[in-house]
């Protein structure tokens, strides 16, 4: 199967792209809207990730992750103590899943992302799911748009 490419949502306050930079790699744990999760059903390893500051002044792209690990339960929704708790999800048949990212590299200055203003501003990107569809925290994205992204983000 051929290489997918793929946005990422998260708030720099809650994980940072300085944090996966530090940690090497991480869960993606907690997505809880059905179309996101399928996304990241679909995901393979090796598959490219922009990762997104969203919540953030501005919000945008700050790096890029690689997916390294495919989708499996996400075992936080079984977790009664943990704020991604889901009493419906059921162990023998998983409502959420999760995958794991890996860093591979950030722009200069995270304070200054690639900017959704920018994103929207951009012809080449006017079809891109975030453009459309802003608010899915797991979106996928064509590979023209993730280079031309790449470019834009100096990454």
């Amino acid at each position: 199967m051929a290489k997918q490419y793929w946005l990422m949502k998260s708030e720099p306050y809650v994980y940072s792209i300085e944090d996966l930079e530090k940690d090497g790699s991480t869960c993606w744990e907690g997505v809880r809207n059905y179309q996101a999760r399928n996304n990241m059903r679909e995901m393979k390893v090796g598959d490219e990730v922009l990762y997104y500051h969203s919540n953030a002044k501005p919000p945008g792209v700050v790096g890029i992750a690689r997916v390294c690990k495919e989708a499996y339960p996400d075992h936080y929704a079984f977790d009664k103590k943990h704020k991604y708790f889901d009493a419906k999800s059921d162990a023998d048949n998983p409502r959420w899943d999760m995958v794991d990212v890996e860093f591979v590299s950030k722009i200069d200055d995270v304070e200054q992302p690639l900017s959704l203003h920018d994103i929207k501003a951009d012809a080449k990107l006017a079809d891109m799911e975030l453009v459309r569809y802003g608010r899915l925290s797991v979106q996928s994205v064509k590979k023209a748009e993730f280079n031309h992204v790449k470019k834009l983000a100096g990454l």
